[in-house]
């Protein structure tokens, strides 16, 4: 075990300014830092400088990340108190010294080849962003792993501005799966809100470069493993209730200064909160959903008012749930506890329920239109 921090220090540079730098956010992972930081080292591109954050550990943590600075010149350390993850990846930002900047998360690690990959892309096409797909890993009851497939067959290997092809927004926000311009970065302000622990501030950042971004180039190559064994299933302190509205109200208003198209960024960032309100509501221990799901009733409502919802982002089923919430939140509460349990039965009960038989109706037409063209664009991108 060893001592948290009192104060912030930042290790000196040894090598000079490198092509990549690669922040590490640590807080207490002594299980897993060690096979995350040998990913790093291991790496067949060199030229990177991987800046190790460390936010007040009490476990060995600070230890592992000791063995790496005395055996490669290219790891840096930040220690620090803890803040928590945003305090943590502000600090990496300023600290960086690469033309480019990757996010390497403590409990996950790289495939040999992530960082050459992704420089050869961004090198070759110029773009501010390079997001790559990524292994869904686990280590226990056995070892395995499922692509996660971020990408689609229609953006691999493209180039695009985020704006051209909406979909981005919706994804998985995985920014430890990309690689960023650092100038994109510093000229835009991008930074992540200093909200307690690790709470959707990647969504945030996602968000923020989709928004400034020019280009983004994706890769259907998984260039990492992203560790399911340490997730936690709930969230059960009070701090943490709301701070995927703070999150949310800091991406509007980052919207003010940023994008060229307010309004349809707008649309898309309601369409976003909304299914990242949703997810935190079923993440809430039973206790703590009755207030929130009544602020997120008065949010939408009063978004909806100010014409900021555009209900065509939305799918079938996802407007009758916005619109539930809206006009009733505790009845929304009750029917979303009973069916949000697996199960085509439960599925088909929760649509009937929200909208009749015209809702269920209109879910599997929907549901039929996207099949069929899911069905036509790999037919097509395999001819």
């Amino acid at each position: 075990m060893t001592t948290a921090p009192t104060s912030v220090s930042i290790s000196e540079p040894r090598t000079g300014a490198p092509l990549v730098s690669v922040l590490v956010p640590i807080c207490n992972v002594e299980r897993y830092l060690d096979e995350c930081l040998a990913s790093l080292a291991s790496q067949t591109f060199g030229d990177f400088e991987a800046i190790c954050i460390n936010d007040g550990s009490t476990d060995g943590s600070r230890a592992i990340i000791e063995r790496y600075l005395q055996s490669d010149p290219r790891f840096r350390v930040i220690d620090k108190p803890n803040s928590g993850y945003g305090a943590s990846m502000n600090l990496g930002l300023d600290a960086a010294r690469g033309t480019y900047l990757a996010i390497l998360e403590s409990d996950d690690f790289y495939e040999p080849d992530a960082l050459e990959k992704l420089v050869s892309a961004a090198e070759k096409s110029g773009s501010d962003v390079v997001k790559a797909d990524f292994w869904l890993y686990w280590s226990t009851p056995t070892e395995r792993r499922e692509p996660f497939r971020i990408v689609d067959e229609q953006q691999a290997g493209r180039t695009l501005r985020p704006l051209d092809d909406v979909a981005v927004f919706f994804r998985k926000p995985s920014i430890w799966s990309a690689l960023y311009r650092r100038s994109l970065l510093e000229d835009n302000g991008i930074r992540f809100l200093e909200t307690p622990g690790a709470s959707y501030q990647d969504a945030g950042f996602n968000f923020k470069v989709l928004v400034c971004a020019g280009s983004v180039t994706f890769l259907a190559d998984q260039i990492l493993s992203y560790r399911q064994d340490n997730e936690k299933s709930s969230v059960n302190s009070p701090a943490k209730v709301y701070c995927v509205c703070d999150e949310y109200a800091a991406m509007e208003a980052f919207l003010a200064d940023h994008g060229t198209d307010r309004a349809r960024l707008t649309a898309i960032l309601e369409r976003m909160k909304f299914d990242s309100y949703m997810w935190n509501y079923d993440r809430l221990s039973e206790d703590l959903r009755a207030e929130f799901v009544e602020r997120a009733a008065r949010e939408f409502a009063d978004d909806l008012a100010a014409g900021k919802v555009d209900v065509s982002l939305f799918e079938p089923w996802s407007e009758a749930d916005l619109r539930a919430l809206v006009a009733d939140p505790a009845a929304f509460s009750a029917t979303r506890c009973i069916y949000t349990a697996p199960g085509k039965l439960n599925t088909f009960r929760h649509y009937l329920d929200l909208g009749g038989i015209p809702l269920v109706l209109k879910v599997i037409a929907y549901k039929t239109f996207r099949h069929s063209v899911r069905r036509t664009n790999e037919a097509g991108g395999a001819e």
